[in-house]
């Protein structure tokens, strides 16, 4: 794929339904960058779609060229590593604060790890002054085309949510295929 095509970017908070946006967007048309190391769990049964490099993007950012044309899933907090020298499109995923504590907290659980020493008061304005500096961050950014997708609303009317995100990575997908990837029932930690 030339270089000159965008990386689809998704991100967000942890917990905040990238693995759904990836999911989404992958059933639509555009083929996701993954590895599948990280496999499906009781925490995200379809799967995570996650690239291992990624993690590393600090070091190494010789994965992107391989992004181009596809869809990749970018934490928040690695956005600011992403080099200004290609277009990126992020579908940047929005989840009540609590509902992601939340769902952190059950994930955790389930997987017999400890948590955080933060009370979710605390991390939840720590996520806010993330979020903020992100936002900042790809406001300055001409080469980021960003959507806001809120969580909530994609898995209670995806059919009113899917054209939104087509529409901005090209209008080509197919929507029908992207509504049944979105399955109300996996939104089980509720604000």
């Amino acid at each position: 794929m030339p270089a000159s095509l965008p990386v689809t970017v998704v991100s967000g908070l942890p917990r905040s339904g990238t693995s759904l946006a990836m999911q989404m967007i992958h059933a639509g048309g555009i083929p996701a960058l993954t590895d599948g190391q990280r496999t499906s769990d009781d925490s995200n049964p379809r799967g995570y779609f996650e690239l291992e490099r990624v993690k590393q993007l600090k070091q190494d950012k010789s994965w992107l060229d391989e992004a181009a044309g596809k869809v990749v899933k970018v934490i928040h907090l690695l956005l600011a590593e992403l080099p200004d020298d290609r277009p990126y499109r992020v579908v940047f995923m929005q989840r009540d604060l609590r509902e992601v504590v939340q769902s952190q907290a059950t994930m955790l659980a389930r997987s017999g790890r400890p948590g955080g020493q933060l009370a979710p008061e605390r991390l939840i304005a720590v996520y806010e002054q993330q979020l903020k500096t992100v936002e900042q961050w790809l406001a300055a950014r001409p080469n980021f085309s960003v959507l806001r997708v809120p969580y909530a609303q994609l898995v209670s009317d995806p059919a009113g949510v899917v054209p939104t995100v087509n529409a901005f990575l090209g209008g080509t997908l197919d929507e029908a295929r992207m509504r049944a990837a979105v399955d109300p029932g996996l939104h089980r930690n509720k604000a």
